[in-house]
């Protein structure tokens, strides 16, 4: 029996409690026959559009990847893999060349 992924943390590892779903993980308990009222995260690029999980932006400005001497060139392409309210970097993204990293959204614009 296949259950959903955790829907605060994404983790595979989910169990049924008669019936609840629960994840070891982090502790969330949700119904699946409820709707989630999911908080809406509202992030907006530099040219103040909406982003979204799965959207594809480019970074407008050379940007230094902290302990690290490489640099994210200008126009360079990632992917949003999720947004995150934090209050320095926003999104979590795939950037090409470069790999797995958190960015803040007033330095991308939408492809």
């Amino acid at each position: 029996m296949s259950f959903p992924p955790c829907p605060s943390c994404s983790s595979e590892y989910v169990y049924q409690d008669q019936s609840n779903l629960i994840c070891p993980e982090c502790a969330f308990e949700w119904n699946p026959d409820e709707k989630l009222a999911e908080d809406t995260i509202s992030v907006k690029d530099a040219n103040g559009a909406q982003l979204a999980d799965g959207d594809k932006v480019t970074v407008i400005k050379d940007l230094k990847i902290k302990g690290s001497s490489q640099v994210i060139k200008i126009g360079t392409r990632a992917l949003i893999r999720r947004i995150k309210e934090a209050k320095d970097h926003q999104l979590d993204c795939k950037v090409d060349g470069v790999g797995e990293m958190m960015v803040t959204a007033k330095f991308v614009k939408k492809a």
